[in-house]
């Protein structure tokens, strides 16, 4: 089981794997706790197309559990605009891999919703369990 580290919005894990590896084994672990990947940014390949700047390799996964945001836009369709999950998987100076993930209980803490909240919970939860499952 890898280590989570909570940060001030979001929870980190490193990975023992590679780049490529490591997407994949995010997008199996976020699977199994009810994830989709809605989208994927390759930041490292816009930057290079848009501005010309070369950047470590560095994506964005936009992750969604549609019955937790079922519940959660239906208890307050504003929540929309915090929506999906994003988890960044990237390479780091120093050759290794993190995977640092939204933290739903710190993005969704200024909806001032009960309900929301219990989802926002939740989410943590399955997020912080993919993680560890690196």
């Amino acid at each position: 089981m890898t280590a989570i580290e909570q940060l001030t919005f979001g929870l980190r894990a490193e990975s023992a794997t590679g780049y490529a590896e490591t997407i994949e084994r995010v997008k199996a672990a976020l699977k199994e706790q009810g994830f989709g990947v809605l989208t994927e940014i390759d930041v490292k390949a816009t930057l290079k197309a848009k501005i010309g700047e070369d950047v470590l390799p560095y994506i964005i996964l936009g992750a969604c559990n549609p019955p937790l945001a079922h519940r959660a836009i239906s208890a307050n369709p504003e929540v929309g605009m915090l929506l999906p999950c994003n988890v960044v998987v990237r390479e780091t100076a120093e050759g290794g891999v993190v995977v640092e993930a939204m933290d739903p209980v710190a993005a969704m803490g200024i909806v001032q919703d009960e309900a929301v909240r219990a989802v926002a919970s939740e989410a943590r939860d399955r997020i912080a369990r993919a993680l560890a499952a690196l």
